[in-house]
């Protein structure tokens, strides 16, 4: 009895009906089969007796309940069968090609059926050690003889498992050999029944492919390939193949790549090309859903392979992938960018072995560079980011066609390093970096420096102009601004294309771009530029839509009826092709009249436009320095390294920007490199400390092979100090302190230094005071580099050099200060590893006798200032040494002056800037009292300078004197801990007890300490600074009479510093600073004042915080420098709870907005800052909405919504938006200002509105909104909040209960617009009647007054008498 193959099939293996099933738990199944196997093995067409069947089918049926020798056997048996019968098949056909197939069709089936069976249940099947098989014979064929090949040993060895993986690539290799051998028309001659037996073999190959880890064993994947290639080629398999691998390739990810090999080993090895175009032409007209995700991912994978396998192919059938271009789904746009540059390198390496012509391939890949150029602008940060690496990789090509594109290219990178998007900008860098690695303007041996480039490409024109061709240069334009100009072109392109066709620029920028060359290649491009631009002429009257031709090259279509009406107005919109810099015709025609020579003109108009389309590339680069500088404070690390990487080749290439951006990334330096990440290609990523310091150290320690030599490092060093601020050195300290650390600065280098700082002959003061710079910095991981050298720093920084540059001296008090080095303490250790000398060191014999010279320059306070911080550094008793500073200063300040000749010149400071001071000086409208025409300079009796100097040591001496009486504190609490630990255990026991009933010593030494500082250093009677306290509250309480400035900066610091000293000096003169800093006129007394309020609030935090509203006066002050140093003390002390916000945070929030880049962006570090502490936002939240809506400190509405927008980016919690919610609608019921009904709306349209709680608030906030929503403005934010609620609802829900909010919104405006415009229509007919009655009134009055009555006078009359009595009845 035969079967049914087709309709056998579709039944699943456990619902089959077996005639005469087998059960395992009933009978021997091993017998059963043993018995089978052994009538298949006498003959292979016993399968058709249904007794044998039978038992392979009930085998099969209950495979997972069969154990695993027998699956095997039974496998075993199958192949063996069915290639003994597939062999008599082949040779049956072969004697007899008509009708000898036929007889085997039976067995055929039943073969096919069974192995269709088998693998649907072989994965059912329980890996149980496999014992022994007994061996299977080998099978006969119809005439008795064994089937060639049949014989087979048991797959399994003792031990082993089961595992239908390893079983598979010799079943798939019989089956290869049936599909390419087997003749099955000659088999089935209907063909449903030829096409029932084609899928018995094939549909199991697919079910294999289906399953990923059958499909990464090569083998596997191999033969499973080779079944559906030799299925479609042999066996008429196309259609059903394409409709299988097109249906996995939407669920199956793993199947991406195979289907592409399996297509390219179709055409390669099989020459079947048919079954691709199909394929691709069912993708082309496939629509992918923006919501898709897996589905355009896995075909995005399969076509890039497949251009990858078949780039040709692919070039030919480009038109259908364009057709995906403009695809919902990213992946797509994404693949097709792709295949574009598999293109791009196809179409080149082509060109470059001459397999093609040349002008068509380059026509070709400009039509690909377009393509890319647009879809730059792709909605999608993934296409656009994808795009620019495309690039990137595409810099490679280099051929001088290509030029006018990489400046395109150039132009478009710089504009997308403003993109939003992290991805996309650092991939940007990436292009731009690849860019000035390819480029190919190294006219200059390869450097870009602006100004030559302008100054050869003047020359250059100067030369054309001598040659009677100054008419045929264009003028430059601006590459950004033309950049600028071609995107929005593509814009108005991209709306205006028809859908279905590709909008490409043909030919229309491609020029050749000669350079200097040899006579003959000159003479060659000439001839070649001019056919391009007659070629250019006849395409630029072409329509932009273009279609792709057989070969893949960007063709134009025919334009249709559409496309003519749209031609003329295209050109009206200013779609015109780009001018070139060069009038060609002009040239030619100058020639032609001149009789000059072609090829020197020819030469000369190459060398013109190669340097300025170099200059060109450099201004588009050099244009990206502002915002290549703002990426350096990424948030992003991969940008970040990238922008370094950035900075380090535009070094090499003397780029202006490096030097910023070397400079800038410098603070980089305190970036911490946490955790590790990994590159696109896999490779792990550095940390951005250790970018930057293997930047700077190849930038400055090495040379081009090898390591600089050392007096070249020693000059980079220098010069890395040039011109640096204060920032600046403390990152370029950093970064140098960890290269000591790390023996990464050579000795040599150190020696090297000493010379220049210690050289006798004059140098550049820039020079020698940044070798000590260096030498200090460097000493911070190593100060035994300055031990040998303290008379060096003495006779240089003192001596005659320090005293003629003062910041020398400065700087070298700094060094000195490093002797102790800078090991950092450990927290709560009272270790103090530090050195100090005796007070009679002749180091403090200099450094007194230097901080006593006499000086007039403002230079002097900077080096009295690290003198006395070099003292407290390093002497036992500093405060002798400052006692006889502060005595003999006082003895100077109080000393009637002498005349100015007096003054011996040698004991006295040069004032070495005395020119340069201006940037220094406070701009004062009175006369500077230290002058000498100054009208009131012979009342003082001593010099106002000198005070100055006596009042800034005496304020600086008191506050580090405080800080020496920390330290002393520490030494005792160490001393007393040493001397227990020497008495030993017992001791200490019995200290222990005796701690628990008088108190603990440690407290006894630090109530001590505290009392010093409380009532001795300003109010002890042997304090001598208790005699500075009343002068400093002297001067700084009559600023009109002290009208100095230098003596007001002065006196106003160290007030400031006295303040920190003692509570109580605070709480009775603290409020003098305040008014301080809202009555000078100083900016930089306000700066000093706004910074010192800070240390005093840190101090005493309990005093200021009563006024703490004053602090935030700095914030609107009109000097950035005040508000800025406002801005970072509140920063501090708010974010460190140091004091308490009190409805000021307002005030913060205007900085978001503020012009100036460097004040809006250390508030938004504020702000995001306080946002990690809990609720901090949340609960100031309301007071800030209250501050900048109403009231004298509003705001305009546009900064109330920039400031808003940013603030509210940080409520995320819902129960925290739930309350907001709630508050901001009772505010409706609040007011009646316009103005704030729209505020509190657009605060609400801020919050994200993600629970249904939130929503329900809103909802029962209507009644206090309701009859506001006539308000435009007000209505359209509760249009924006449903919009959201409705985006944020979770899948499923129905959208009742806001659609019935959308209906009350939409009533209660159409009610609130007829209530409003009837007040309007009440109060206009009250207006319109007053007016009436004004009228009517004013002609009575007139009336009454040109014609008086009679009855008037008589009451008039009546009303004087009436008067009269009144008058007479008061008197009596």
């Amino acid at each position: 009895m035969g079967i049914n193959l087709a309709e056998e099939i579709q039944q699943r293996v456990t619902d089959y009906q077996i005639d005469h099933e087998h059960d395992p738990s009933e009978e021997n199944m091993e017998a059963l089969l043993e018995d089978a196997v052994e009538s298949i093995t006498d003959s292979s067409d016993a399968i058709t007796d249904m007794r044998n069947f039978d038992v392979y089918a009930s085998v099969l049926k209950h495979a997972k309940d069969v154990p695993a020798p027998l699956i095997t056997k039974l496998l075993d048996s199958l192949v063996s069968g069915f290639q003994a019968e597939f062999d008599a098949t082949v040779k049956d056909i072969k004697d007899d090609e008509q009708h000898g197939g036929q007889k085997h069709k039976e067995p055929l089936e039943h073969y096919a059926f069974l192995f269709y069976w088998f693998v649907a249940a072989a994965e059912d099947v329980k890996a149980d050690d496999v014992t022994p098989a007994t061996p299977v014979k080998p099978r006969k064929g119809r005439g008795g003889k064994a089937a060639k090949g049949a014989s087979r040993t048991a797959s399994k060895k003792d031990g082993d498992k089961w595992s239908w993986a390893d079983q598979i690539p010799q079943t798939l290799g019989l089956m290869c050999r049936i599909l390419r051998q087997l003749k099955t028309e000659r088999v089935w001659s209907i063909s449903s029944e030829r096409e029932a037996f084609l899928t018995c073999i094939t549909n199991p190959v697919y079910d294999i492919a289906q399953k990923e880890s059958h499909m990464k064993q090569a083998d596997i994947k191999q033969n499973v390939l080779r079944v559906i290639c030799l299925a479609v080629k042999y066996q008429g398999h196309g259609v059903v193949a394409q409709t299988k691998i097109f249906s996995n390739l939407q669920f199956q990810e793993h199947l991406a790549d195979p289907m592409a090999d399996c297509l390219s080993i179709l055409e390669k090895e099989f020459d079947h090309p048919q079954l691709a175009d199909n394929i691709l032409l069912d993708l082309s007209r496939h629509t992918f859903s923006e919501k898709e995700t897996k589905g355009p991912r896995i075909f995005s994978r399969f076509i890039i392979r497949f251009s990858e396998t078949l780039p040709a192919h692919t070039l030919k059938q480009i038109s259908l992938i364009l057709e995906q271009l403009d695809s919902e789904a990213y992946p797509i746009r994404l693949a097709v960018v792709e295949i574009i540059h598999n293109l791009v390198v196809h179409l080149d390496a082509l060109k470059r072995h001459q397999e093609i012509d040349e002008n068509q391939a380059t026509k070709q890949i400009n039509g690909f560079f377009d393509l890319l150029l647009e879809r730059a602008l792709d909605v999608s940060t993934y296409v656009r980011a994808k795009v620019l690496n495309v690039l990137a990789r595409l810099c490679t090509i280099r051929d001088n066609k290509y030029y006018k594109k990489r400046l395109k290219i150039t132009a478009m990178a710089v504009a997308s390093l403003e993109d939003k998007a992290a991805g996309v900008r650092k991939n940007a860098i990436a292009l731009l970096i690849a860019l000035l690695k390819t480029n190919p303007y190294n006219a200059r041996d390869g450097l870009l420096e602006e100004e030559d480039w302008k100054d050869d490409l003047e020359k250059t024109r100067v030369k054309m102009e001598n040659m009677g061709l100054g008419d045929a240069v264009g003028r430059r334009n601006n590459p950004l601004q033309e950049q600028q100009a071609d995107e929005e072109a593509r814009k108005e392109r991209q709306k205006k294309r028809d859908d279905g066709a590709m909008d490409v620029d043909d030919a229309t920028d491609v020029e050749d771009e000669e350079t200097e060359k040899g006579a003959e290649e000159e003479e060659e491009e000439g001839e070649e530029e001019d056919k391009d631009e007659q070629t250019r002429d006849e395409e630029e009257a072409e329509p932009d839509d273009m279609a792709v031709d057989e070969d893949g090259a960007p063709q134009p279509k025919k334009p249709s009826k559409k496309t003519k009406k749209k031609k003329g107005k295209k050109r009206r919109n200013g779609l015109k092709p780009r001018q070139s810099i060069l009038d060609i015709d002009q040239i030619n025609r100058h020639i032609a009249e001149t009789k000059l020579n072609e090829l020197e003109v020819t030469k000369l108009v190459a060398e013109y436009r190669y340097r300025h389309e170099g200059l060109s590339f450099i201004e588009m680069l050099e244009g990206s320095s502002e915002t290549m500088v703002k990426l350096l404070a990424s948030v992003n690390k991969t940008e970040v390294l990238e922008a370094i990487e950035f900075y380090l080749i535009a070094s090499n290439f003397k780029l202006k920007l490096a030097k910023v951006g070397i400079k800038q990334m410098l603070h980089l330096i305190w970036q911490k490199d946490s955790g590790t990440l990994t590159s696109e290609d896999g490779q792990e990523i550095k940390g951005i400390r250790s970018k930057l310091l293997e930047c700077y150290h190849w930038l400055y320690f090495e040379g081009e092979d090898t390591e600089a030599p050392p007096k070249l490092i020693a000059k980079n060093l220098i010069e890395l100090t040039f011109d640096a601020d204060l920032a600046h050195l403390t990152s370029l300290e950093e970064m140098l302190r960890i290269m000591m650390a790390e023996k990464k600065v050579n000795y040599g280098v150190i020696e090297t230094l000493w010379k220049i700082y210690s050289v006798s002959k004059l140098i550049p003061k820039v020079q020698r005071r940044g070798a000590i710079v260096v030498i200090s910095m460097l000493a911070l991981a190593d100060h035994t580099i300055l031990h040998d050298h303290v008379d060096e720093l003495l006779k240089v920084g003192f001596g005659k050099l320090g005293k003629l540059d003062l910041t020398l001296a400065r700087y070298t008090c700094v060094a000195l200060q490093r002797l102790n080095g800078s090991v950092k303490k450990v927290k709560g250790s009272l270790e103090d590893k530090t050195l100090r000398f005796d007070m009679n060191h002749y180091v403090f014999k200099t450094l007194r006798k230097f901080i006593l010279l006499p000086c007039k320059s403002k230079e002097w306070f900077g080096v009295a200032e690290q003198i006395i911080n070099t003292v407290y550094a390093l002497g036992e008793h500093p405060d002798v040494f400052c006692n006889a500073i502060i005595k003999e200063l006082t003895r100077m300040a109080f000393t009637p002056r002498e005349p100015a000749g007096n003054v011996d010149a040698d004991t006295q400071m040069a004032d070495p800037d005395a020119t340069q001071d201006e940037e220094q000086k406070d701009v004062e409208d009175e006369p500077d009292p230290m002058d000498e025409d100054h009208p009131d300079k012979g009342k003082d009796l001593g010099d106002a300078f000198v005070l100055s100097q006596l009042l800034f040591v005496v304020g600086h001496v008191a506050i580090k004197q405080l800080v020496f009486l920390e330290l002393a504190e520490r030494e005792m609490k160490r001393q007393r801990d040493s001397d227990a630990a020497a008495q030993g255990g017992q001791a200490s026991k019995e200290v222990e007890e005796l701690d628990q009933v008088v108190g603990n010593a440690e407290d006894d030494v630090g109530d001590q300490m505290a009392h010093i500082r409380e009532h001795e250093l300003l109010y002890g009677d042997r304090s001598l600074l208790k005699l500075f306290g009343p002068m400093l509250i002297h001067i700084c309480s009559r600023t009109k009479k002290y009208k100095n400035p230098t003596l007001k900066a002065a006196a106003t610091l160290s007030l400031s510093k006295f303040l920190c000293v003692s509570s109580q000096f605070c709480g009775d003169h603290h409020l003098l600073l305040f008014k301080l800093l809202e009555l000078s006129d100083s900016p930089s007394i306000r700066s000093n004042i706004a910074i010192a309020l800070g240390d005093v609030a840190v101090s005493f935090s309990t005093i200021i915080d009563e006024n703490s509203h004053e602090l935030y006066r700095g914030l609107s002050d009109k000097d950035l420098v005040v508000k800025k140093n406002t801005l970072m003390v509140l920063t501090h002390l708010i974010l460190n709870g140091m004091i308490k916000v009190k409805g000021q945070l307002g005030e913060m929030a205007k900085c978001l907005v503020d012009e100036n880049e460097r004040i809006k962006g250390l508030a938004e570090l504020f702000f995001k800052e306080l946002s990690t502490k809990e609720n901090a936002i949340y609960n100031n939240l309301p007071d800030v909405i209250s501050h900048l809506s109403t009231g004298d400190h509003s705001v305009e509405e546009s900064h109330f919504h920039n400031i808003m927008t940013h603030i509210f980016r940080y409520i995320e919690k819902d129960k925290q938006t739930e309350n907001i919610v709630d508050k901001l609608c009772q505010r409706f019921h609040l007011t009646q200002d316009p103005r704030q009904w729209r505020d509190i709306a657009f605060c609400l349209s801020l919050l994200p509105y993600k629970s249904e709680r939130s929503v329900k608030k809103l909802i029962e906030g209507l009644p206090h909104y309701r009859d506001k929503l006539h308000e435009p403005d007000v209505y359209d934010k509760f249009n924006q909040i449903l919009v959201k609620a409705r985006q944020n609802k979770g899948a499923g829900k129905p959208d009742t209960e806001l659609n019935e909010f959308a209906v009350i919104l939409e009533q209660n405006k159409e009610q609130g617009e007829q209530d409003n415009a009837l007040e309007q229509r009440v109060q206009g007919k009250k207006a319109a009647a007053k007016r009436r009655a004004n009228k009517r009134n004013a002609a009575a009055a007139s009336a009454g007054t040109t014609a008086p009555t009679r009855a008037t006078t008589r009451s008039k009359r009546r009303q004087a008498e009436t008067v009269e009595e009144e008058d007479d009845d008061g008197l009596s």
